[in-house]
C-alpha cells in the first residue's frame, strides 16, 4: 500500500486532493470530494424530507454483527418491490457494507442532483465511503473533523429519491460518527436505533454504555438484538452456546433497563459465507432458523416504525 507523501497539505485543507504532492494518495479521491465542508442543517433537513423512516444499527461493541444485520434488515424490507431501501454505511474507516452487499468495485457517480446510489436491486440503494476508495485495502487516514464532514456530506449530496427506510450502519462506540448523524438527522426526526449485541458479557458492557450515550442524546431505542445467539448442528439438531450468557444475555439486560428484546439471532456458518458472496442469507436460506429469526426482528422494527410515524403525525396535526 501506498504511504502518505510527507508534503500532504492535509485532511482539512483547501487544497486536500488537489495538489502535486496528492498524486498516488490512497486517500486522494476521498480528500478531493471536500468532505471537510460543513453543510447547512438546513440542507440537510430538507434533503431528508424525501425519507419516511430513518434507522440507526449502533452497539458500543466491534464485531458483533451490525453490518451483517444492517444489510439483511436492508435485503428483508427490499423483499417488497412498492417499498424503497436506502442503506448508508457511516464507518469510514472499516466499510464493509460494500463487501456485504456485493458491491465491491462499484463507484460513486454525480449527477445534477448530487451523489447516485449504488443500486443492488431498483428498490436498495447502497452508499459507502468504499466506494470512493480506490482499493478495498486501502486505509482511511482522517481526523474526526474530516470524518464527520463526510458524514454530512453523504446526508446532504446523495440523491436518494422517495425513500421508505434509511439504514444506517455505524461503527462501534460512542464517538464522532454517532454524534455527528444523530445531531446532523436531530431535525429531520429519527425513528431510533436498533441496538445490536452478542450474549456475553464483554459484549454486553459496551452495549450498556451504547444505550446511555441514546438516552443522553434522546434517540430513541427500538430494542435489542442478540446476534450469534446459540448454533444448532445442522446434523444433530443440537444447541450449544458459543457465547455463554454468564450474566444472563441480552435478555436480562433488557428486563433491566426496560427495553424491548426484538429476538435472537443463532450462529448460522452459511451467513458469513452469504456475506463473502455479497448475497443474501435470507434468499439463499429461507427455512433456516436464522432467516426467521430475522423476519420476526424485522417485522417488530416495520411495527415501531408505522407508530412512530402515525405519533408524528398526530402532533402536527394538533
Amino acid at each position: 500500500m501506498e504511504e502518505v507523501p510527507h508534503d500532504c497539505p492535509g485532511a482539512d485543507s483547501a487544497q486536500a486532493g488537489r495538489v502535486a504532492s496528492c498524486q498516488g494518495c490512497p486517500n486522494q479521491l476521498l480528500c478531493a470530494s471536500g468532505a471537510g465542508t460543513a453543510p447547512d442543517p438546513e440542507e440537510i433537513k430538507e434533503k431528508m424530507k424525501t425519507v419516511k423512516h430513518k434507522i440507526l444499527v449502533l452497539s458500543g461493541k466491534g464485531g458483533v454483527g451490525k453490518s451483517t444485520f444492517s444489510a439483511h434488515l436492508a435485503h428483508g424490507l427490499a423483499e417488497d418491490e412498492n417499498t424503497q431501501i436506502a442503506l448508508l454505511d457511516i464507518d469510514i474507516c472499516g466499510p464493509s457494507i460494500p463487501k456485504i452487499m456485493g458491491l465491491e468495485g462499484e463507484q460513486v457517480h454525480q449527477s445534477g442532483s448530487g451523489w447516485s446510489p449504488v443500486y443492488v436491486e431498483d428498490n436498495l440503494g447502497v452508499m459507502s465511503v468504499g466506494f470512493l476508495l480506490s482499493s478495498p485495502d486501502d486505509a482511511v487516514i482522517w481526523r474526526g473533523p474530516k470524518k464527520n464532514g463526510m458524514i454530512k456530506q453523504f446526508l446532504r449530496d446523495v440523491d436518494w429519491g422517495e425513500v421508505d427506510y434509511l439504514i444506517v450502519d455505524t461503527p462501534p462506540g460512542t464517538s464522532d460518527e454517532h454524534l455527528s448523524v444523530v445531531q446532523y438527522l436531530a431535525a429531520a426526526h429519527i425513528d431510533g436505533a436498533v441496538i445490536i449485541t452478542t450474549p456475553q458479557e464483554v459484549a454486553l458492557q459496551d452495549v450498556r454504555k451504547e444505550i446511555s450515550f441514546c438516552r443522553k442524546v434522546k434517540l430513541p431505542v427500538i430494542g435489542v438484538v442478540e446476534n450469534m445467539s446459540g448454533f444448532i448442528c445442522p446434523k444433530c439438531k443440537k444447541e450449544s452456546q458459543i457465547f455463554p450468557p454468564t450474566t444472563g444475555g441480552a435478555e436480562v439486560m433488557c428486563q433491566e433497563l426496560k427495553l424491548p428484546l426484538l429476538g435472537r439471532v443463532p450462529l448460522d456458518p452459511h451467513i458469513g459465507k452469504s456475506c463473502d458472496k455479497g448475497q443474501s442469507f435470507m434468499s439463499e436460506a429461507p427455512d433456516s432458523p436464522a432467516t426467521l429469526a430475522y423476519r420476526s426482528i424485522i417485522q417488530k422494527i416495520q411495527e415501531f416504525c408505522s407508530l412512530h410515524q402515525s405519533k408524528e403525525e398526530n402532533l402536527l396535526s394538533s
